[in-house]
């Protein structure tokens, strides 16, 4: 899953690195930045989703940035979206991070924000 978003984001025109050990991607387009947290395949999607925002939440800047952004990618399956899109909107705006889903056969498809 995180080579195909990162594959997507590449044919976005965004420069990607997965050898982070930050977040599963880093990627610079046009200077900005987006940090990245894929999670898979889970028998406990929402504690993967909730950790998946805590560990973007660590890597958010003190201070407001706007060249900075965050996505969160679950696998494209009920559990896995229900998940997601829990987390208020409002929330995920002044957060500043996007939702996406990646389907079994490397498809992406935005949920919400965009990157």
């Amino acid at each position: 899953m995180a080579r195909d978003f990162a594959g997507w984001l590449s044919s976005q025109g965004w420069t990607v690195r997965t050898d982070t050990d930050v977040v599963d991607i880093v990627a610079d387009k046009d200077g900005r930045r987006l940090y990245v947290e894929v999670k898979g395949a889970s028998s406990a999607p929402g504690l993967d989703v909730d950790t998946a925002i805590g560990q973007l939440v660590r890597r958010m800047p003190s201070e407001p940035d706007q060249s900075v952004s965050f996505a969160l990618v679950v696998r494209d399956e009920p559990r896995s979206v229900e998940a997601a899109v829990r987390a208020p909107q409002r929330i995920l705006d002044l957060l500043g991070m996007a939702l996406y889903a990646v389907d079994d056969n490397g498809g992406v498809r935005q949920l919400f924000g965009r990157v």
